[in-house]
């Protein structure tokens, strides 16, 4: 498969995937607000690493998004055209807290460095 077919795949997955989360009813899910950030689909199409991030307890939305896996499958079988509808796993994304703890980093030294010059 090509790796531009791969990634427009790994597009749609996140994006229907977001879209059926606000479908959700799931507690867990609903009171954390999470929110899928990337989807990376293997090769032959049976597996599939979601990336979400969460303003609460992750541990306990990744329970929810479990709970939660097979009406999300059934939403990806029935809009997108695949021959394998893939097997969700959940990943914590830590990029939005990564690059949050850079930015900060990045504040205190261009202000340690303004303060000096004057």
């Amino acid at each position: 498969m090509a790796k531009y077919r791969r990634g427009r795949i790994n597009d749609a997955v996140a994006e229907e995937l977001a879209i059926a989360l606000s479908e959700v009813r799931e507690p867990k899910v609903v009171n954390n607000f999470v929110s899928i950030t990337r989807a990376d689909v293997a090769p032959d199409l049976k597996y599939a690493t979601v990336y979400f991030s969460c303003i609460g307890d992750s541990k306990e939305s990744k329970e929810g998004l479990k709970k939660c896996t097979g009406m999300l499958r059934h939403h990806l079988a029935t809009t997108l055209n695949l021959r394998i509808t893939p097997e969700l796993n959940f990943v914590k994304d830590d990029s939005i807290e990564h690059g949050a703890r850079i930015s900060k980093l990045l504040d205190e030294v261009m202000g340690d460095g303004s303060a000096d010059s004057q």
